[in-house]
């Protein structure tokens, strides 16, 4: 790994941190040390370092602000890849152009200072404008595939190619970029509407009280682990099978939310992986229903 350290240096690709934890880099607090995490500082840079990692065969990830992923507690063979410093903000009347590393909530925000409504859902979404493409992000019956014109993505072949919202298959928590590993979000155009600031703030105001009222945020989770079934919330369906406080060591269903899973006492991932699957199988038993994640699994193989 030293002989690609010195090519990205020498390269000026970005900043590299070496045998980093991984634990920083995700709202579980979970995972063991990356060989590399690299921070590009531009797109040129970033599709420098993937012809490098394709042409070492090197194994990498790009992550957002890892709030939708579960790594294993095993080291990270290869690059993590952050986006960070892909953070442009362009806002042209309704029209906001924004890179795939611009906090989703900071973006949120911003847009509700200038009186632009549409992100009122996001302003409690701990991810990456990438990372919300990624999953189509959503919350309270809205959703960030309604607000996209179009996504700049780097390609199989190392191409920056434009997609159009029609092109990114978006359903619910899904998107084109789920099926097309290899497909890197790196910009996006939204469009939103003008509305009344106060009203926006309020909107705002009001839904950060009922997270901090209903949703465990004083532990380290990544939210809803499980996607909502057609007819039921999955919350529900857990509260139901009375798996709220269930804990396997450091892991915990919460007893504020029952979609949520919390390390509550320094958990390792083992012990929110096996909670997961005694989840699952818990309310496949009582209710038939197979339920499936939201959160992705990282570095388990």
């Amino acid at each position: 790994m030293n002989d690609i350290i010195k090519i990205l240096e020498d390269k000026k690709i970005g900043k590299i941190l070496e045998n980093e934890s991984i634990k920083k880099y995700n709202t579980y607090k979970l995972g063991g040390k990356a060989k590399l995490i690299i921070f590009p500082d531009n797109i040129d840079k970033l599709i420098e370092l993937l012809a490098i990692i394709k042409e070492q065969n090197i194994k990498y990830k790009v992550i957002g602000k890892g709030s939708n992923l579960i790594f294993s507690d095993k080291d990270y063979d290869g690059i993590l890849i952050r986006l960070d410093n892909l953070n442009k903000l362009e806002i042209n009347d309704t029209k906001i152009v924004v890179g795939a590393g611009y906090s989703l909530v900071k973006l949120s925000l911003e847009t509700a200072k200038l009186g632009l409504s549409g992100l009122e859902f996001a302003s409690g979404i701990p991810g990456s404008v990438g990372g919300a493409i990624f999953m189509n992000a959503g919350a309270y019956k809205a959703s960030i595939s309604e607000l996209v014109e179009e996504v700049k993505v780097i390609d199989e072949d190392l191409k920056v190619k434009t997609l159009k919202n029609n092109d990114l298959h978006f359903d619910y928590r899904k998107s084109l970029l789920q099926e097309k590993r290899n497909y890197i979000c790196v910009e996006v155009t939204l469009n939103l509407q003008h509305g009344n600031v106060d009203e926006i703030k309020e909107k705002i105001n009001k839904r950060r009280m009922r997270r901090m009222e209903t949703q465990p945020l004083e532990y380290p989770c990544a939210g809803s682990v499980f996607r909502n079934p057609i007819d039921v919330p999955a919350g529900k369906l857990i509260e139901d099978a009375n798996l709220k406080g269930k804990r396997i060591g450091g892991a915990m269903v919460s007893p504020k939310h029952a979609n949520f899973i919390i390390n509550y006492n320094n958990a390792s991932a083992e012990d929110v992986y096996n909670l997961i699957n005694f989840v699952k199988q818990e309310i496949k038993n009582q209710t038939g229903i197979e339920l499936k994640e939201e959160q992705e699994f990282v570095n388990w193989e």
